[in-house]
């Protein structure tokens, strides 16, 4: 065989070998693990079904994961409609590049924050005596705080929205900043209105950056747990807090099982997500 034929092989050694290392190894170890069994103090390694059997019959497990796609849709609403309209903002009002990046970057200042700094902060602002209630209350528009503002499903999906509307905000901009201008001066020209031009021309051509934004929200969304833990005071669940607490109590093999779940979940929706929108024919 010659140098030439070869050559990609070696050039795709290098990554192979990161992949095999760092994602293929891992998972393996996890679904390896999600057939063991255990006890109180140890893990026995055999060949059992139980974990997958007790996750799948469980009332308590089927609520947590439709708790967790709750979450998710929820929030990939949310962070759609903010992220697409902060996104188109950026692309087609402010005609300065140099204004557009400034911008771009102030939406960044709370990444260079912990998740966790930037959750916690709404927990003074929302609490019982906190900012917003106390406000509210001196301006006379409650006569009491209002309890649904912290430590509820309300809490999560805001804190939530806050920490991943930037996954959502910059492949939507990208891909909004890739149309040609000359497009939308033509649907212009030929009588289209604004919303026509918006639905007609300006969405389907952001399709792309909509759909990487999709992915990384639900993703994400669909293995927090941090931020359901301290939002929702522990009145909520989601998987990756009960895999978390399995964890905690050693249950390594049910909280593999969940793992293993969970991910089959997680790229079903991406999938689903990718035939919507074939993001390589599109780009």
């Amino acid at each position: 065989m010659t140098l030439s034929r070869i050559a990609p092989y070696l050039q795709a050694t290098p990554l192979t070998l990161i992949l095999a290392a760092f994602l293929v190894l891992p998972i393996a170890t996890i679904v390896m693990v999600s057939f063991w069994d255990y006890d109180s103090i140890q893990i026995f390694p055999a060949f059992v079904f139980t974990n997958y059997e007790e996750t799948i019959t469980s009332p308590v497990t089927w609520s947590t994961y439709l708790n967790t796609l709750k979450y998710t849709v929820i929030v990939w609403a949310v962070t759609l409609v903010v992220g697409f309209w902060v996104a188109y903002y950026l692309a087609f009002h402010i005609r300065s590049a140099t204004m557009q990046m400034v911008l771009f970057l102030i939406c960044t200042i709370p990444f260079l924050t912990s998740n966790i700094i930037r959750m916690i902060s709404w927990i003074p602002f929302l609490g019982r005596n906190g900012l917003l209630n106390q406000s509210l209350m001196s301006m006379g528009v409650i006569d009491q705080p209002l309890e649904f503002l912290l430590f509820s499903d309300f809490a999560v999906v805001l804190a939530m929205v806050h920490l991943y509307t930037l996954f959502m905000v910059t492949p939507i901009f990208n891909t909004l900043m890739r149309i040609d201008r000359a497009l939308i001066e033509a649907a212009r020209d030929a009588g289209a209105s604004a919303f026509q031009i918006l639905t007609n021309v300006i969405i389907p051509l952001a399709k792309p950056g909509i759909a990487i934004g999709s992915i990384f929200v639900v993703t994400l969304v669909m293995g927090d747990f941090i931020t359901v833990r301290f939002m929702s005071g522990g009145q909520s669940a989601s998987v990756g807090l009960m895999m978390a607490n399995q964890i905690a109590l050693l249950q390594y093999p049910a909280a593999a099982a969940n793992a293993v779940i969970l991910l089959v979940l997680v790229l079903l929706l991406v999938a689903a997500i990718l035939r919507i929108v074939n993001i390589r024919k599109e780009l």
